[in-house]
């Protein structure tokens, strides 16, 4: 069933073109105007939006509901299938903090779930059947939902005398609800935790303590209210009294570091870390054995970290070492030392280097794990006796023990060929059990703990899949396609076995490709329901990410950037060539950058897709970047360039980004969603590139455009709501696939 693209019906935005010259160039951008110029207001409080821009979306929302009206049953019918693969009353595996255990539980309807605490028979380590709940928090979400009604009903019926506003009447209340961090105190007594209302990624934090009952926003704000933007996180100093946070500015930049005794009001907060430079973000955590609290200053290729005692909070933080342009790095205490994750003295893959405690700076480090070529270490723990390193070698991650008594090392052996493998942490330090998480396309998540002295794992938790699940059903594939300039691409497949590869099936490909994120091998749920339907599911491991170490990831940045759309056409083009698809049938997916990939390769090779979803896409890449103003813009220039200064960086930016390189042409069917107070790709980039791809469009497919009015970069955060936005998207993929 081919969707009705409507083309008659479509919004069509009004052109207002906007001259822009940079570097003697003038340009014009017809769609500016959709950028509230007080968007900073805008992620805050979404009702000061302005009227016609709040019109235009809204026209778009509905003309996209009116396209896949078609779609609707078999959107509910996707749901329904991906909410039956999750269990309802899930739970975690609790975490063992000495006399405590904490985890967390849904029951049967939940969104957010319960958090909880066990307590712990510290000789034996086991953990009691029975526990409290410390945290509702879906009880919270309803009194903020109730909250923000009676908010509403006041603004509706103001007192006699006052006006509303122009867009009070359409200023419904918001539905959103995120909960950033929840934190123990380390008397166990206090629970901190923060909670984001619209989507913006500013959050209020709130503590209350851990043996009452009392749930509400009203009864939990007492104690450190108004604390209103920070980032989420909170981390708590030894006397279980200070808590510290980081805040946004009014860009919504993660510049300072704060701290306040949660006895004392508000206006005592006190500012322990201001960064002075706005192309470096700032966070804040807790060191391995909780020695430490590290503030750490960054940008995608620069680190500085700052260290405060946690039993004494108001000592000034301390410098490890200043930030060298390009060098990253991340510290571990063990004993009177540091080991240092970097990637120093060239190198490129990283290595492990040492220092003492006292003596921190650059010129003291030392060789002690030295970097091996084509083996990317990823993260590293340190324990009492053990030091833990994840690494990734062959596009596969591993990891690796070493006892710090004798240097003796072992790796955990895993028993398939494509899977997904991570380190869980834990609160303990001087234990011999490391957590990890193991999956792949065909075997879904199983938790184990893993003895570090006596190399035996205990199995503690199998996800568990109500609908049932065979994987003898499917099967998974790691391939190789070669790109144009002859670097090997791997690509995960998974698919129904007995597959006849005819080049008939349709095929999602899923892409990302920037920040060296890569995308794992792990088990999903969701995309089952596009395979029972027949498709093949593939990631595109593309450079840009670090699937086959940094050199991967430095290969697709910068001005080797087009490598990462190439990739992903390659990839396309190559899985056509093997008969697992063909031309046409391909729907790609991406988010956020890598809604930008596969907007790139939409203007590169409109033919090879049959569809594409791109959700919240980076897609204005050369305004964004020419924004100083912008959230994200100063600290992203190390990944793409500074087209403000660097002229070869605004010709390179201009020669890919998707909303500058719209043709008069054919395009495939294109769903597109953004969040309206993102302030990671502000709604405006998908906004614009929508009714621009439209006004080009010399075919019959649809462009469509679904803003999500109450959320942010993340849409929905509900277990089951974000479901939903996912089940809209594979309906889509799926008319489309079968058309």
């Amino acid at each position: 069933m081919a969707l009705e693209s409507k083309i008659a019906s479509a919004p069509q935005a009004q052109k207002r073109p906007k001259p822009i010259t940079q570097h003697g160039e003038k340009r014009f951008d017809d769609y500016a105007w959709l950028k509230d110029e007080n968007w900073q207001a805008v992620m805050q409080d979404p009702s000061t939006l302005l009227n016609d821009i709040r019109h235009h979306l809204a026209l778009e929302n509905t003309y996209t509901q009116n396209v896949m009206a078609p779609c609707l049953a078999l959107r509910d019918e996707i749901f329904e299938e991906m909410k039956g693969r999750q269990e309802p009353e899930d739970s975690s595996v609790p975490v063992i903090d000495g006399a405590y255990a904490y985890g967390h539980a849904y029951r049967t309807g939940d969104q957010y779930g319960v958090y909880k605490q066990f307590a712990v028979d510290t000789k034996t380590r086991k953990i009691s059947e029975t526990s409290i709940d410390i945290l509702d928090a879906d009880a919270i979400a309803k009194s903020a939902y109730l909250l923000q009604l009676a908010k509403q009903k006041d603004k509706e019926n103001p007192d006699e005398g006052q006006s509303g506003g122009p867009n009070e009447a359409q200023n419904t209340p918001k539905k959103y609800f995120d909960l950033g961090s929840v934190a123990h105190s380390p008397c166990h007594k206090w629970l901190a935790y923060s909670l984001d209302l619209n989507g913006s990624e500013s959050y209020e934090i709130f503590v209350k303590p851990m043996d009452s009952s009392a749930h509400s926003l009203n009864e939990a704000k007492p104690r450190a209210s108004m604390i209103t933007k920070s980032t989420g996180s909170v981390e708590w100093a030894a006397d279980s009294k200070t808590i510290f946070w980081v805040e946004r500015d009014e860009n919504q930049r993660p510049d300072s570091v704060y701290c306040q005794n949660i006895f004392d009001p508000q206006s005592q907060a006190k500012c322990i870390y201001k960064e002075n430079d706005p192309g470096f973000f700032v966070s804040i955590s807790e060191s391995e054995t909780g020695q430490f609290l590290e503030i750490s200053a960054h940008n995608h290729t620069t680190s500085e970290i700052h260290l405060v005692p946690r039993n004494a909070p108001l000592t000034p933080p301390q410098c490890v070492t200043s930030r060298q342009d390009g060098i990253e790095y991340s510290v571990h205490e063990h004993g009177s030392d540091f080991y240092i994750l970097t990637n120093a003295h060239g190198a490129t893959e990283f290595q492990i280097m040492k220092c003492p405690q006292n003596v921190t700076h650059f010129e003291n480090w030392s060789p002690y794990i030295a970097q091996t070529p084509g083996v990317l270490i990823l993260a590293i723990e340190t324990y009492a006796h053990f030091l833990v390193r994840l690494i990734r070698e062959n596009a596969l991650p591993k990891i690796i023990i070493r006892d710090m008594r004798t240097s003796e090392e072992h790796e955990i052996s895993m028993p398939e060929s494509a899977y997904a493998l991570g380190l869980r942490g834990g609160y303990e330090y001087d234990t011999p059990w490391l957590r990890i998480s193991y999956s792949s396309p065909t075997t879904p998540t199983q938790i184990f703990d893993y003895n570090m002295e006596t190399r035996s794992r205990v199995l503690l938790k199998t996800q568990s899949i109500p609908s049932g699940h065979s994987p003898e059903h499917y099967q998974t594939e790691r391939i190789s396609i070669t790109a144009r300039d002859g670097a090997e691409i791997p690509v995960t497949l998974l698919y129904r076995k007995g597959l006849t590869r005819d080049g008939k099936a349709p095929l999602l490909l899923y892409g990302y490709g920037s920040y060296g994120i890569t995308i794992s091998a792990s088990f999903r749920t969701a995309p089952l329901s596009l395979i029972d339907r027949g498709f093949v599911y593939a990631i595109a491991h593309i450079r840009g990410s670090e699937a086959k170490g940094h050199q991967w990831y430095l290969d697709g940045k910068l001005d080797k950037k087009p490598n990462t759309f190439h990739d992903f056409i390659d990839v396309g083009q190559g899985l056509c060539t093997l008969n697992y698809t063909q031309r046409g049938r391909i729907i790609a997916q991406g988010g956020s950058a890598g809604g930008m990939l596969v907007g790139a390769a939409l203007n590169l090779d409109p033919e090879l897709f049959g569809g594409v979803i791109a959700a919240v896409p980076f897609v204005d890449v050369l305004n964004t970047m020419s924004d100083s103003s912008l959230p994200l813009t100063p600290p992203e220039w190390p990944e793409w360039g500074n087209p403000l200064e660097d002229l070869t960086a605004y010709t390179l930016i201009k020669s890919y980004s998707p909303y500058d390189n719209v043709v008069k042409r054919e395009y495939p069917p294109v769903l597109i969603t953004a969040g309206l107070t993102d302030p990671r790709v502000t709604y405006w980039e998908p906004a614009k590139w929508a009714v621009k791809l439209r006004d080009h469009q010399t075919g019959p497919a649809p462009i469509l455009l679904k803003t999500n009015m109450d959320a942010g970069h993340q849409g929905e955060s509900g277990r089951y709501d974000s479901l939903k936005e996912l089940a809209f998207e594979y309906a889509f993929a799926v008319t489309i696939g079968k058309g």
